[in-house]
């Protein structure tokens, strides 16, 4: 199989593991386990963005990370862990799903202030310039935030910021078209937030977000961008979140008929008609696909719920005072 073609099988399994895994939250917030704020439907976002990073790369993301950490090659038996409070957590159990951090992956941060993750950025970005700590000459920063973030102040003064120190930073923008409870066209006048972007001076691209191969071409030419600039790059990616703010949310707020047309665009569902139409995957193919994915998440559960929970004398660890 050409490397092409494998590349798009690939990106299809990690984006229905994603789906799986968060999925599988949404179960266990119903039984009881700590609510989660999933990124169903914007799987495509994470997967063609991160597969453009290399070891280098670090990531700063959202509440909505699970997608970029799954990506990045984050187990799920150990992010589930970890969502449950258990020791073999990426955190020890101590961050939920809204805090996880893995540095090993290259994950720095997850921040669940909203615009929180953009006032950071530019820091680590800034240390990568400068070979702080142990980063590696060449490696450049990716933010993940969305349209909500892009309406606070913090959005201009990190774009400004990384244009002016020319910092080695992808700016990824996932709009999906919400603000927690509100739509996006309530908070905004204009119909791209690319556009605030290009006023700052810095390549900016706009990309359907539920296409994973736009994606991802688009996140390697701004990478490879930045590789050779050293300066920043901008990324708007169009997507729609399937499901509600948080866990458990009726979206009694959304137009059906709106979630319905971005439904029929379900990137899943793109990359799946794509992949069968290059003759790549038959509808056999795709549930055996899917039933190894399942069988992933429910080793990933089993494991999660035999890990221990942290003791009580452990509760100062990794407390700075």
């Amino acid at each position: 199989m050409p490397e092409e073609n494998r590349a798009a099988f690939h990106r299809l399994e990690t984006m229905l593991l994603i789906r799986a895994y968060e999925h599988q939250l949404v179960e266990l917030q119903r039984t009881g386990a700590p609510g989660t704020c999933t990124s169903v439907g914007q799987e495509a976002c994470a997967v063609g963005v991160v597969e453009a990073l290399d070891a280098r790369d670090r990531i700063v993301t959202n509440h909505r990370s699970a997608g970029h950490l799954i990506a990045r090659g984050a187990e799920p038996r150990r992010l589930m862990a970890e969502v449950l409070g258990r020791v073999d957590g990426y955190c020890g159990g101590r961050s939920g799903s809204l805090h996880i951090s893995a540095k090993e992956l290259g994950v720095v941060l997850t921040s669940t202030i909203v615009g929180g993750e953009l006032s950071m950025a530019p820091g680590v970005a800034l240390a990568q310039k400068m070979g702080a700590g142990n980063s590696e000459p060449g490696g450049i920063v990716a933010v993940f935030f969305g349209d909500g973030a892009a309406c606070e102040g913090i959005f201009h003064e990190a774009l400004n910021l990384a244009v002016q120190w020319q910092l080695p930073l992808l700016f990824v923008c996932e709009n999906n078209q919400w603000q927690a409870f509100v739509h996006r066209l309530e908070t905004m006048p204009d119909k791209a937030i690319s556009a605030w972007a290009r006023g700052h001076g810095l390549p900016v691209d706009s990309v359907d977000g539920n296409d994973v191969d736009a994606v991802h071409a688009a996140a390697a030419r701004a990478v490879a961008h930045i590789r050779a600039t050293g300066g920043p790059a901008f990324l708007e990616l169009s997507t729609y979140r399937q499901r509600g703010h948080y866990e458990p949310d009726d979206q009694a707020y959304v137009d059906s008929a709106e979630l319905q047309a971005w439904l029929q665009r379900d990137p899943i569902r793109m990359q799946g008609e794509r992949l069968t139409a290059k003759g790549l995957i038959d509808a056999a193919g795709l549930a055996a696909l899917e039933l190894r994915v399942r069988e992933t998440i429910a080793t990933a559960l089993d494991f999660a719920q035999a890990s221990a929970w942290p003791t009580p004398d452990t509760l100062l660890e990794h407390v700075y005072a």
